[in-house]
């Protein structure tokens, strides 16, 4: 009897050639590092070098952070992926009614370039690779962080790393949007041209279906409306008068990786494939690194229980081997305790364990493509970008992304599996581990990291202080010439490095964006 995958595709106890009669592996698979780059997006993949290896972390001051960051890089992380909280998430400094409660809790509180500076003491900025999981206030981060490379005296053009920068899909699942999509849009662009001239290896953009498929995407929806997003914002770029060339090669995604390995490789592979056809279909790409769809995973930490949390171990250990057999260029794997709270040291270790047995113990980096040609993974591709496909024309057919969102449709899709997939839970159809099958009369007292409360009183005095001794005078000035940028077509990120130099706040810098753009109320919520 047939199963359905997690995106509600057939999948058939046994797979044979007559699955793929009439495949043309020259248009379906071509070679590793080649058009359509299924097989992958470099012709040596692994078997030069592994994955990036990054920890998402980041929690507390930015004083416990660094101690964090230092720990990780001791035992063997290969670049730095920082978490910060919901305040500096929404462009709220830590005093901020809003930020009450909030401070320091999912990540780590930075207000101004004085927090940035104590992130990345003692952290050479031009040997490691830094992402930030930062969408609506991405340009305010990436200048504080540009500005203490400076400090460092590293020059831009030594930079590497990613901000996520993806807002849309914060109007879709997640929810921490400042303003409506077009003046959001108009940022992003300021930003691709910015880096384009001043930090040329910076990945401008993580494209992020992670969000959509931990509130309840299946792999096909997740495909479909980050790929969907991804135009969206490639012709934002071109509208602007930015060539293709010019900036697509800077462009990175971002997925998530489930336990279901068989299809999470397959929608690689199909993510790879359609993004290659549109970008040289629809947008006349020429350089061969514009049509790569380069991509970062995090293990699902949706799927991760507090129930028996050691059994996450495997989870993670499943996860992070479909997203290395599908071909990603860094991997987060999450920590067995994030069901229950932020990770300790020890199961923070553990996960970068959970990679570099992967890649020192195994076989898998030996070879390019395990799994080409293999019939279950070629079929279930097919399936896969087919059913993408056809949620990506439903997007186009209502004026794309933008107008779909504004129409709540890849909401109401999202939705609509997230509650399929919790009836198949509730009603033990789907089996997970400890939750509803496998149970333990009593679960095993565990002790989890805790964030000290004070952090928001110690956030509020050092905001307090750094107000006193600045030249406000400066600060105004310089909010001032952000705001008059913002009103007009110049790009902002000059004036707001300005100010941000002058010690202007996350805070001050945001609303001084709100005055003039305003803010995002969803259309449910517009009465």
């Amino acid at each position: 009897m047939a199963r359905e995958s997690e995106s509600g595709l057939p999948i058939e106890p046994v797979y044979g050639p007559d699955d793929l009669r009439d495949w043309d592996p020259a248009q379906k698979l071509g070679e590793p590092g080649a058009y359509p780059f299924t097989r992958g997006v470099y012709p040596t993949m692994y078997t030069g070098r592994p994955w990036t290896m990054r920890q998402y972390a980041g929690f507390g001051t930015a004083a416990e952070s660094n101690a964090r960051y230092r720990q990780l890089i001791a035992h063997g992380t290969t670049g730095l992926s920082v978490a910060f909280d919901l305040p500096t998430q929404m462009g709220h400094d830590s005093d901020a009614p809003l930020a009450h409660g909030e401070v320091g809790r999912v990540g780590v509180a930075v207000d101004s370039i004085d927090d940035m500076r104590v992130l990345f003491g003692g952290i050479p900025l031009d040997q490691v690779s830094t992402s930030m999981t930062i969408n609506a206030p991405a340009a305010l981060l990436l200048l504080l962080y540009q500005l203490v490379a400076e400090e460092q005296g590293v020059d831009a053009g030594r930079l590497t790393g990613t901000v996520q920068n993806d807002v849309l899909k914060e109007y879709i699942a997640r929810g921490t949007y400042i303003f409506p999509p077009k003046p959001s849009l108009r940022l992003t662009a300021d930003i691709f041209k910015y880096c384009q001239a001043e930090i040329p290896k910076w990945n401008t953009i993580s494209i992020s279906g992670y969000h959509m498929a931990e509130a309840g995407a299946s792999p096909a929806q997740e495909v479909a409306f980050t790929l969907a997003d991804g135009i969206e914002y490639v012709r934002t770029a071109v509208a602007a008068g930015m060539d293709v060339d010019d900036f697509a090669p800077r462009l990175s995604f971002f997925f998530v990786a489930r336990t279901t390995l068989l299809e999470e490789v397959a929608k690689f592979r199909a993510a790879r494939r359609i993004w290659a056809r549109v970008m040289k279909e629809e947008f006349g790409a020429r350089n061969p690194k514009s049509l790569m769809l380069r991509f970062h995973t995090q293990t699902a930490g949706v799927q991760l229980t507090a129930q028996q949390p050691e059994v996450n171990l495997v989870r993670v250990s499943v996860q992070a081997l479909a997203a290395v057999l599908g071909g990603t260029q860094s991997l987060h794997t999450n920590s067995f305790d994030e069901a229950i709270a932020l990770p300790t040291d020890k199961s923070a270790r553990l996960a970068l364990r959970t990679q570099q047995v992967l890649a020192h113990e195994t076989d898998v980096t030996a070879t390019v493509d395990p799994f080409a040609g293999s019939y279950v993974i070629e079929r279930m591709t097919d399936d896969v970008e087919a059913a993408a496909v056809e949620l990506m024309d439903r997007v186009e057919e209502l004026g794309g992304a933008v107008e779909a969102i504004e129409r709540g449709f890849q909401k109401d899709e999202i939705e609509r599996s997230a509650y399929r997939i919790a009836q198949e839970t509730d009603s033990g159809e789907r089996v997970v581990v400890g939750v509803n099958r496998f149970q333990l009369d009593e679960e095993e007292p565990y002790e989890p990291l805790r964030v000290d409360p004070a952090i928001e009183a110690r956030q509020a005095e050092r905001l307090a202080r750094l107000r006193a001794e600045r030249d406000q005078p400066a600060v105004d000035a310089a909010l001032a010439a952000l705001k008059k940028a913002a009103e007009g077509e110049d790009n902002v990120l000059y004036p707001m490095k300005d100010a941000l130099r002058a010690r202007a706040t996350v805070g001050e810098v945001c609303n001084a964006l709100r005055e003039v753009w305003g803010t995002y109320v969803p259309a449910d919520a517009r009465g």
